[in-house]
């Protein structure tokens, strides 16, 4: 399994949704960076369990424990490794069925599994451990002035009370300077996209204009510049030849609805046998908005990789 995200500034992670724990080490991090805790755990409760509407009945309180990389409020440059203990537990009545459009299948062919706890790293438990690095990553990119934005791009669409929706998530980064990006296969663009196409239910990723630019003409969509290299629109996303040019970075991310719903799905059962699927309340109907600090978290683990690696290049040069 591939379980490690980042080239400089990295993390790997362990742990499923059944399991008694989740966690990670977080590589890289530059020595002497203050540690905020109180910021790190605003952004687990973003992404906790809530009365959304939309949101799991499975509480967890999702208090994360440092073990190792941080003195004194600050970081040494060592690994970071931390632990969340999973306290809301329980057995699945569904573990010997294949779930309807998730892992199930997949990781049986790949893995061998024989049941749904075999499966339980495709779980979304699993992103508490994207956030907790991608916190560390946003008090770094802090240094540099860089702040992530994301907010809902459109309106769910209605939904039963039995059913899932998807959701549309926008990103902005401001502050972000020109030159960050690695050509040719360490596009900023392309890594923000297997960073956002790594997140679970993500099925779209656009940057700037998206797909609406190929019903543009060029005369239209080009991002020209005037005196003092000013851009008059930002149709490229801030991005151009997998480069930041110094303008904002937009992009948005497609979701695709929750698989687990409250009704009966004809499926079958791992040896093959006809089965029903119903879900429970412990799964959420729709990402939003629980995804918003998960989006964000993966945005900055590309950036405050990304940027050391350009400080090495700039380093190197001195």
């Amino acid at each position: 399994m591939s379980n490690t995200f980042g080239t400089l500034f990295r993390i790997i992670d362990f742990g499923e949704s059944h399991g008694s724990a989740v966690g990670g080490i977080i590589d890289g991090c530059p020595a002497g960076l203050e540690l905020d805790l109180d910021f790190v755990n605003s952004e687990l409760q973003r992404r906790a369990p809530s009365s959304d509407e939309f949101s799991t009945a499975r509480h967890e309180p999702d208090s994360v424990k440092f073990l190792s990389g941080i003195s004194n409020g600050r970081t040494l440059g060592t690994p970071i490794a931390f632990i969340i203990m999973n306290r809301d537990v329980k057995d699945d009545a569904n573990a010997n069925i294949l779930k309807p459009s998730h892992a199930s299948f997949v990781y049986m062919e790949k893995y061998g599994h024989e049941d749904n706890y075999g499966c339980g790293r495709a779980s979304a438990r699993q992103t508490v451990c994207r956030v907790v690095a991608g916190a560390i990553a946003k008090l770094l990119l802090q240094q540099y002035d860089v702040a992530i934005e994301s907010y809902l791009a459109t309106p769910p669409p209605p939904c039963p009370p039995d059913d899932t929706v998807g959701a549309k998530i926008s990103v902005r980064v401001t502050g972000l300077p020109t030159g960050i990006g690695e050509p040719v296969y360490d596009k900023l663009d392309a890594r923000l996209a297997y960073a956002m196409l790594s997140i679970n239910a993500a099925k779209g990723f656009e940057i700037g204009k998206g797909f609406a630019a190929a019903d543009m003409l060029g005369s239209e969509y080009n991002d020209r510049q005037t005196s003092g290299y000013r851009f008059l629109s930002n149709n490229d996303g801030g991005v151009q030849a997998g480069i930041s040019n110094g303008q904002e970075v937009c992009f948005t991310v497609a979701f695709k609805p929750i698989p687990t719903l409250k009704q009966e799905q004809q499926t079958i059962d791992f040896e093959g046998n006809p089965a029903i699927y119903k879900g429970s309340d412990r799964n959420d109907r729709c990402v939003y908005p629980r995804v918003l600090p998960v989006v964000e978290a993966m945005t900055a683990l590309v950036l405050a990789d990304l940027l050391l690696q350009q400080n090495a290049k700039q380093l190197c040069k001195n």
